[in-house]
């Protein structure tokens, strides 16, 4: 291999280690994306059955949840 052909290899190599490495970054931040979706869900869904509890509680002390 001349040094032409080595130095074409070895951009090669870099381009595909890049290329790699840019792709495990954006299923990381898919995955972040993803694990910040469920945990506001998850936080949305505390907070209505708090709010729900609460009605309740408020339907309970004035007799209309019956």
């Amino acid at each position: 291999m001349d040094k032409s052909q080595n130095a074409s290899y070895q951009a090669g190599e870099a381009k595909g280690q890049a290329q790699e490495k840019a792709g495990n970054m954006a299923d990381k931040a898919t995955n972040a994306a993803q694990s910040a979706k469920e945990s506001c869900q998850e936080a949305g869904q505390q907070m209505k059955d708090k709010a729900q509890g609460a009605c309740d509680a408020v339907k309970d002390k004035v007799g209309a949840n019956k």
